[in-house]
């Protein structure tokens, strides 16, 4: 298996070469976390038993949540604790993806176009829920902001697990809406527009670009919720790019695996110093929720 740790050491130079002048504090953070992770450069810990009096000296782990080997007890911790809160009741996984127009302002006020994002989209399942004529209340969701598609390309959209409930808060009655459809995705894209524009306005930023009238949100039936809460939370932790998945360091380039919309695999290649680029500007934030209120639960994080 090729390590990403052994792929920090032979393109950083490159990588401080082409983009010295773009990498951040938290990029060199995470470099330097990584090639150090449980290797002959991390700190270690002597174990011994008192019966047999065998010893053995284990590397640590770095932690940093950029890196594959790391945080599986976190992300472990997240999935149960969203686990503790799915309703029995069919959940909807409700995605919310911004016109490709759009990169060029998200890339360049990331912590300001990501909080409207999931704030946005939030506003508009709860508007849904409040006027549906079945539900007629507050639902919740759990929610993750994903920066990057299937190949790694910047791609800012977020995904909302969302129960097919909801809770009056005045009278304190439940109702349940029991339908192969949430929302329509149509309806619930033109409102999210129009909320994402007076957004805009109000946080004074502006996209010089033309957009375009048609948005794109998804709405689909994931039953009882669980394996959309795995699928979602399965990198929330532990960086973007299992190392599995990285399958050739060769003539100054790396090729990695990825599965494109339709489950078929496929192999994108590209120099080694871009491929670490890539793998540092694709981050991951989320919050999560749950009926009847939302509550900020894994916070922002850039």
């Amino acid at each position: 298996m090729i390590l990403l740790a052994d792929l920090v050491d032979h393109y950083r130079n490159e990588l401080e070469r082409l983009h010295g002048h773009e990498l951040l504090p938290s990029h060199h953070n995470a470099l330097n976390a990584i090639r150090r992770c449980r290797n002959q450069y991390s700190a270690v810990m002597l174990l011994e038993c008192k019966d047999c009096q065998q010893s053995v000296i284990l590397p640590h782990s770095c932690g940093h949540r950029s890196c594959p080997h790391c945080q599986q007890h976190e992300s472990q911790e997240w999935l149960e604790r969203q686990r503790s809160k799915l309703l029995p009741v069919r959940y909807f996984l409700i995605t919310f993806t911004v016109p490709a127009q759009l990169r060029s302002l998200f890339w360049n006020h990331q912590h300001k176009t990501y909080d409207l994002l999931l704030k946005t989209a939030w506003q508009t399942i709860d508007s849904f829920s409040r006027r549906d004529r079945r539900l007629k209340g507050r639902t919740g969701a759990h929610a993750v902001l994903h920066t990057h598609n299937r190949r790694l390309d910047y791609h800012p959209h977020v995904h909302l697990i969302v129960p097919a409930g909801a809770i009056n808060q005045q009278s304190r009655e439940w109702r349940e809406k029991k339908s192969n459809v949430l929302f329509w995705a149509n309806n619930l894209a033109r409102v999210f527009r129009a909320k994402w524009f007076e957004a805009l306005r109000v946080a004074g930023l502006r996209c010089e670009e033309q957009l375009p009238n048609e948005w794109v949100v998804d709405c689909t039936d994931v039953g009882h919720g669980e394996q959309a809460l795995v699928y979602l939370g399965r990198y929330l932790y532990r960086g973007v790019l299992p190392e599995k998945n990285i399958i050739a360091n060769t003539a100054g380039e790396v090729s990695f695996r990825y599965k494109d919309n339709r489950g078929q695999e496929q192999i994108r290649t590209m120099p080694g110093a871009e491929f670490l680029w890539l793998l540092l500007r694709l981050r991951w934030s989320g919050f999560s929720g749950q009926a009847p209120s939302l509550t900020s639960e894994a916070g922002y994080r850039p």
